[in-house]
């Protein structure tokens, strides 16, 4: 995206928060979820910058911005459950490029959530190429939505504390993470794949290990 775009985006992330306070949070933080481009990187530390001057408190705005990450994932859930994934392709072909969703993307999001299936919604809100387009492929699996919003809330609200935490303790320098943060990506990519990795040994391998050792 145009950095002239992001610096204009970024400003009226900025204003829509100073002047809606938490309700600003969840609002802006919904859009994200729902597969609007609006940056987590900048609503979550500018929100936690808010909080060191004691505008917010640090605990309530990470609440709030899952809160606004889950109710943003329950509509890119909806359009997949009920429009499928037939109706969600046309749309990406169509409409992706003003979401920044390539049909590559789509078509990877569909290939890792058929691998790891639900647990990934929890584990994808730490990646950041998957955490808010994963979604769709739930709802198109109609996945179980009361399990889906548990693991979602719980993957959002990891990272949106995160995110107001580094704010938080950059405090005015807050910013400075904006063009660092994608340095950051990989090593979040990594955690989240030992995570699942994790999951997947203790449920799957785990179990065949120990009766074959019994047997």
């Amino acid at each position: 995206m145009n950095q002239s775009i992001l610096e204009a985006i970024g400003f009226w992330v900025m204003g829509v928060i100073s002047h809606m306070g938490y309700g600003g949070v969840f609002f802006l933080m919904t859009l994200e979820s729902a597969l609007i481009p609006i940056p987590s990187e900048v609503i979550m530390p500018f929100s936690g910058f808010l909080a060191s001057t004691g505008r917010f408190s640090l605990p309530l705005v990470a609440l709030v911005g899952a809160l606004g990450n889950l109710f943003g994932s329950w509509i890119a859930y909806a359009i997949g459950y009920y429009k499928g994934e037939k109706y969600v392709r046309i749309l990406v072909k169509k409409y992706g490029k003003f979401i920044l969703l390539t049909e590559e993307e789509f078509d990877s999001s569909l290939r890792l959530f058929s691998k790891y299936g639900q647990w990934l919604a929890a584990a994808s809100r730490l990646l950041p190429a998957v955490r808010t387009v994963i979604s769709l492929p739930a709802g198109i699996a109609k996945v179980d939505f009361w399990k889906f919003s548990a693991l979602t809330f719980f993957g959002s609200l990891i990272w949106s504390y995160v995110l107001a935490y580094i704010g938080y303790v950059l405090g005015q320098n807050w910013e400075i993470i904006r063009p660092i943060f994608r340095k950051f990506d990989i090593l979040i990519v990594i955690i989240a794949i030992l995570l699942v990795g994790a999951y997947l040994y203790h449920k799957l391998l785990s179990p065949r290990i120990k009766a074959k050792r019994s047997s």
